[in-house]
């Protein structure tokens, strides 16, 4: 490394650069064509504020857009000379705007700054998790639908309890997607927040246009006052990361129904044979490995939100250099957990269904719930009917529930809200688009 934005005088010891550097370059590669757009949004605050000329503006915004298209193209990249993501961006527009790149950082810390690119990346990666879960949504339904009417056991104590339907399992499934889906615009408040103009932490003494760097950005809000941008660091990215956990928990109580459903001791569902591995040595093996590393990333998931809990945790106000570490589990979980859902909504389509196991499987009591009940009904009281029919399991007797009334789920309500969550999301999107595209100067 040349230099930093920062030394003067005394040159850092080499192995203390290392250390403080870490493994930014491989993280920040991630967050460069953000950390472009909100200096490009910088630039319209400080030109709104009156600190920049109408030159160095236009200077700012081509030395800046043309350094979008080419990280896009791969032509720009972090480097080795680089410290980290910023350093990149300002030598790159430095070296090409001259004495107006050299006004680029003015009322800026590399602290607001990475608080920003983190909001601007949150909100494209929690859009795209946003979409995944609800593509899985609309699969489960779709099974439901298609499989209302196959009765099967349900289960209490991991033991058969009384009958239920494949179309009341998906559709329990999504609802529980939905659910966590209905909390995402308390998240996305509190992502939609500019943080520019904090610098480090405490606000900068110039005339600074908050609101017009906001705008400009696509934030409905300015985080305020700048001292909650620093203090808040760890906790927005934990909201993020309990948001990922509650859908990966989601996901992976649905694999684990799918890893149970399709072994041979089970047998009501079946793997697609594409969508199964092998054993290297058992010729006879399909494993449900795709179900299991979705459960399995869900487990890791949880673990990126435990490591951001414990590194803002007991840290006195301001900023602190612990926070570089937050990026990774943050840039980790959230691909991860589109994956997850991805790799679930393949394998649910994947399924079929056999239905003389599901029906061969409520034999043996699972309909006796059901026969007292019908019993209560013609006007038994029921304790009197749940003693008859409970003597008539023990007996081995047949007439323990003669027929099965399949329970139907009523999935008109779980449409309607998972349209009203998708339409809160694109409208997202939209917006999102339209103020990348105003910002990078794109058609």
């Amino acid at each position: 490394m040349k230099s930093t934005l920062w030394s003067q005088h005394v040159r850092p010891h080499p192995r203390m650069l290392a250390l403080t550097v870490g493994n930014d370059r491989e993280v920040d590669a991630g967050l460069l064509a953000w950390d472009i757009l909100g200096s490009l949004g910088h630039v319209e605050g400080l030109y709104a504020s009156g600190l920049i000329t109408v030159a160095d503006r236009a200077s700012l915004r081509a030395a800046l857009r043309a350094a979008f298209r080419a990280a896009a193209s791969g032509r720009f990249t972090i480097g080795k000379e680089d410290e980290d993501v910023h350093s990149a961006v300002e030598g790159w527009v430095t070296k090409r705007a001259g004495r107006a790149g050299a006004k680029l950082h003015t009322a800026r810390s590399r602290n607001d700054q990475i608080a920003c690119d983190l909001r601007l990346y949150l909100k494209r990666a929690l859009l795209d998790v946003h979409a995944e879960a609800r593509q899985l949504v609309e699969t489960l339904l779709a099974f439901a639908t298609r499989h209302a009417s196959v009765a099967f056991p349900g289960y209490t104590h991991g033991r058969k309890a009384m009958p239920s339907s494949l179309g009341l399992w998906a559709a329990g499934h999504a609802a529980g997607l939905i659910d966590t889906l209905e909390s995402f615009p308390s998240l996305w408040a509190a992502v939609d927040r500019s943080p520019l103009g904090s610098a480090a932490g405490y606000g900068v003494p110039l005339p600074l246009d908050r609101a017009a760097t906001a705008a400009a950005l696509g934030f409905q809000a300015v985080e305020s006052p700048v001292t909650a941008v620093q203090n808040g660091r760890g906790k927005l990215e934990a909201a993020a990361l309990f948001w990922c956990v509650q859908l990966a928990h989601d996901t992976a109580k649905a694999a684990s129904d799918a890893i149970h459903y399709t072994a041979g001791e089970y047998g009501y569902l079946e793997l697609d044979r594409r969508l199964a591995t092998g054993s290297s040595l058992m010729p006879h093996k399909r494993n449900p490995d795709l179900f299991e590393l979705c459960r399995g990333r869900a487990a890791a998931t949880e673990g990126d939100l435990a490591a951001t809990l414990a590194l803002r945790a007991k840290l006195v106000s301001g900023y602190h250099r612990d926070f570089q570490l937050l990026k990774e589990p943050l840039m980790r979980a959230l691909p991860r957990t589109s994956e997850m859902l991805e790799m679930l909504r393949l394998g649910v389509s994947g399924l079929t269904v056999d239905r003389a196991r599901c029906a061969a499987a409520l034999d043996g009591g699972v309909r006796s719930t059901g026969a007292a009940l019908e019993l209560a009904a013609a006007g038994v009281p029921f304790r009197e009917a749940y003693r008859t029919v409970s003597k008539s399991v023990e007996e081995g007797r047949r007439d323990a529930g003669r027929t099965t009334k399949v329970p139907r789920a009523d999935l008109r309500p779980l449409r309607a809200r998972a349209v009203a969550v998708a339409r809160f999301a694109v409208a997202r999107e939209r917006a999102l688009a339209r103020t990348v595209r105003t910002l990078a100067g794109a058609p």
